[in-house]
Formats: C-alpha cells, structure tokens, sequence
C-alpha cells in the first residue's frame, strides 16, 4: 500500500475543521496550527488518530506545510496531499489520485476537480439548487505571463463533463495537491517567501523546470469553501495577492511584464491605504 502523508494548514478554522478532518478517516494526517486563536486546536484534539504541531506564531502557510512535509518525508512517505482546512472530499479522493501517479510516473504533482462548496459559489444567484455543489472553483489553471495573472479554467462553471480529460496544466492548487515526494528531493520545498498565495504556482513552475509533469486528473472531487481563513477580498487576501504577484513577476517574468506589474502594485497599495486612512 502506498504511503500518503496528508498535510493541513489551519488558523482559525474552528467552523470547516472538524468536517474537513471527518472525510480523512483512516489517513496519516499531521495538522499545523498557526497560533490560532479560536476553538480550532481544540476541535482537532478531538480526533485521537491526529497529529498536530501547535505553533506559538503564525508563520504563514508555506513554512507550516513546509515542516509537515519535512517530518512526513522522513517517515518515509511516498506521496504528500497538501488540503486546505475548509475543504470537504469525495471519500475515494486520496486513492484515485495516487492510481493516476502509479499509472503515469512522469507525474510529479496532480490536482483533482474542485468545487464550490454549496452555498460558496461567487454568483450564487446564477445556480438552481440541484447544480449548486457541482460548480467548478479549478479544473486545472493558466498563466497570462503577459500581464501576469492566474486563472482556473472552468470556474464558475456547472459541471456538464467537459473537463473529464487528464491533461498538464500550467499549475495545481494548493487547495488540494498531490506530490510525488522525490518532487521535494529535486527541487526542495514550498518558497516560505510567499508565505500564501502563489506559492502552489510557484512550485508547480520549479517541478516542471526539473522535468516533471504536472497534471489536472478529473477524478472524484474536493469542495471549497473558498478563502475562509483569509476572507475574500480583506485587507490580509489583497496585501498577500498583490504582494507574491510582484515577487513572482520578479522571479519569472519578462522585462516588460515585471514593470507593469510594479507600477500596478503600486497604485494598488497607494490606494488600499488610503482606504485604510479614509
């Protein structure tokens, strides 16, 4: 039986913890908190077969999944799923992506289809009650280099099969990552200078780079309950989006692209702050 190491990264997630961790039975799981403030610690607690590092900090979610990955690795763990907390999973999930990596050893990282969560989806008002819990929130992602933007293809999207192919996709969410874990032995860890946001595009770009494929397998499902423990559209979500955009530009883009993204940067904090100030 293939070794998997489920990795979770909470803060302040008392309310989605406890169904996520539900649908993981009979997995080896280690759990970070970073110095959560809620009932959250106490919840996970709770589940007896768990383990758990409490931080005294929070130090973002790179270097949190980073020191589960690390202590997983060297249990010897095959493969490492990175899930977020505010996730619910299809029970056959784990196994289902570890057969397409047995089949396709070329793979290094697969993500599966993930969903809104019933009652999450952006436009809620555009769903009959029988399609809510069937939109897609990622079925596989793209990068514009050209203005350095992400995108998942199919968001927002009813599931009508058309994103039923295996195919490579620019990038995997870190939402719900599988990882092959001679990945981590080539080209190391998660970059805990994104600290969140980006940090899944980021490692998706570098395991390519090292000759591994990354794929979207459309197998059983993951639903998100999106951006729970940073809020959409908060202060914490811009800073850190407008934040990692600028470093990524940095690190990968062209010339041109990477002084767009400054001067867009820029305006976009001016204005935040004077937000702030108003």
């Amino acid at each position: 039986m293939n070794k998997v190491g489920v990795v979770i990264v909470t803060f302040n997630n008392e309310k989605d913890i406890k169904d996520c961790l539900k649908g993981l039975d009979k997995n080896d799981i280690l759990v970070v908190d970073n110095n959560s403030s809620d009932h959250t610690v106490k919840i996970i607690n709770d589940f007896l077969n768990i383990k758990l590092i409490k931080l005294n900090e929070n130090v973002g979610l790179s270097k949190a999944n980073n020191l589960a990955i690390k202590e997983f690795l060297r249990d010897g763990m095959e493969y490492i799923f990175i899930l977020n907390p505010d996730t619910l999973i299809s029970p056959n999930l784990i196994p289902d992506l570890v057969e397409v990596m047995q089949k396709n050893p070329e793979v290094g990282i697969c993500g599966p289809k993930i969903y809104f969560a019933k009652g999450f989806e952006y436009h809620k008002e555009r769903y009959t009650m029988k399609e809510k819990g069937n939109v897609f929130w990622y079925a596989g992602g793209v990068v514009d280099w050209k203005n350095v933007l992400i995108s998942h293809f199919g968001v927002d999207q009813v599931d009508l099969g058309q994103y039923e192919s295996i195919r490579d996709t620019d990038f995997v969410s870190g939402c719900a990552m599988m990882i092959r874990s001679s990945v981590f032995e080539k080209v190391g860890f998660l970059d805990e200078k994104f600290a969140m946001y980006l940090e899944d595009l980021d490692f998706s770009l570098r395991a390519k780079s090292a000759g591994f494929r990354v794929v979207y397998a459309p197998v059983t499902a993951v639903w998100h309950k999106n951006a729970q423990s940073s809020s959409v559209g908060s202060q914490t979500q811009d800073y850190y989006v407008t934040r990692n955009r600028l470093l990524f530009a940095v690190k990968y883009a062209k010339t041109r692209a990477k002084l767009a993204v400054l001067k867009e940067s820029i305006k976009l904090l001016i204005k935040k702050g004077a937000d702030v100030n108003a």
